[in-house]
């Protein structure tokens, strides 16, 4: 059990009420004493969630006590934890108004009904005793509440200092990528073009002139192609990853990733279903990457063949789902590649899941299931209902 807890504060409470009861009893206190007694023990369950009100109820009950029956210094405990309570919370002139009430009011009583047997010295020493007390319960309050501030300002530049961190890691991960997306442009995009122009020009004169083309030349051809394409997409996601806005690499762009598939020869049939609306950040994104994943693969491994996307929104989930009718069967499944180990990574860093397999009528399919709970919502470009789409 924590101290600091509701029970703690109870529990403080009733010990401190027996333990002023037991005095109460012994010295001749009346109803209404005990009254302020058991009043003065409840106004301890409050001392630190509302320190200001402890303080006033718990020292007016303690100073009527004292006054009436004066049972010495115990009365004086109570005032002194809600006087405690009240200046770690920040106040300084009320505890110190309650605490020189309190002390004034208890003196003032035992003057007035000393007897000659004893010394008013005795009565103001002990007076000065607790004043002491009260002093050394201020003094501590004031030691803890800067001690507590001091701790929150080492914790809040702590979070400060490891958020700089992030952000100084983001920001040169960003810059990296960017340089190597502009090395591999500058390197290599060019290099393959040549190669690409080159070996067209070679097929071009060999087919005018009516000779034969060789299939190595041809092989070249595709193959720096294929090179080139694949290239442009590296260089893609380089630089969507390091300086592309939110909502700028989600499904708002579905509709050029499928325009740009259908200009490359593959046929792709779209449907959305359900109300589209705001989708988690990474959730967007994995959704757009899983279907660029997909429609790549098919159109580097599936032959002749035509694929069809839907995108499902639910109320709780989204699900993403790209099938072909092309070269896949339930008997040959396919080695898992980088792209289908990067779609289960997606998934799983998100809790979602992943099917990835051939399809029983033949093809393939990839469908994902993510959850849009508990994320940070992306933007994007055009909400509200969509219609199914076809080409």
């Amino acid at each position: 059990m924590r101290f600091s807890s509701p029970a703690a504060d109870v529990a403080l409470a009733v010990v401190v009420g027996v333990l002023l009861e037991a005095g109460a009893f012994a010295a001749p206190a009346r109803p209404f004493d005990h009254l302020a007694v058991v009043a003065g023990a409840l106004g301890l369950i409050a001392w630190r969630r509302a320190p200001v009100a402890a303080l006033l109820t718990v020292t007016a009950c303690m100073l009527f006590y004292s006054v009436r029956t004066q049972p010495g210094p115990p009365a004086a405990f109570p005032v002194m934890i809600v006087v405690f309570s009240s200046v770690r919370a920040g106040h300084r002139w009320l505890p110190a108004a309650a605490s020189a009430a309190f002390l004034g009011g208890t003196l003032a009583a035992t003057l007035t009904t000393a007897t000659a047997g004893q010394p008013v010295k005795d009565l103001v020493q002990r007076t000065v005793l607790l004043l002491g007390w009260f002093l050394a319960a201020g003094v501590a309050a004031t030691v803890s509440r800067h001690r507590q501030a001091y701790l929150e300002q080492v914790e809040q530049r702590a979070a400060e200092a490891e958020r700089s961190r992030e952000e100084a890691a983001l920001r040169r991960a960003g810059e990296e990528r960017l340089r190597i997306a502009r090395e591999l442009h500058d390197s290599l995009t060019h290099t393959i073009s040549v190669i690409k122009v080159q070996a067209g020009v070679a097929v071009h004169l060999a087919r005018k002139r009516g000779e034969e083309v060789p299939q190595a030349l041809l092989a070249i051809q595709e193959a720096s192609g294929e090179a080139m394409r694949e290239l442009r997409a590296t260089l893609e996601v380089l630089r969507d990853s390091a300086d592309e806005p939110p909502g700028g690499s989600g499904l708002d762009r579905l509709d050029d990733l499928i325009g740009r598939a259908r200009s490359a020869g593959l046929p792709v049939h779209l449907a959305v279903t359900g109300t589209r609306r705001a989708l988690p950040l990474d959730v967007d994104r994995a959704a757009y990457r899983i279907i660029q994943e997909a429609l790549t693969n098919t159109a580097r491994h599936a032959g002749p063949a035509t694929a069809s996307v839907r995108v499902a929104y639910g109320s709780a989930d989204l699900v993403v789902q790209v099938d072909d009718d092309g070269r896949g069967s339930p008997g040959s499944p396919p080695a898992p590649g980088v792209g289908l180990i990067g779609m289960r990574e997606r998934v799983a860093a998100l809790g979602g899941r992943l099917r990835a397999e051939p399809r029983p009528e033949g093809g393939f399919t990839v469908r994902a299931e993510l959850p849009t709970s508990s994320w940070r919502p992306a933007v994007t470009s055009s909400p509200g209902p969509r219609s199914a789409l076809s080409p």
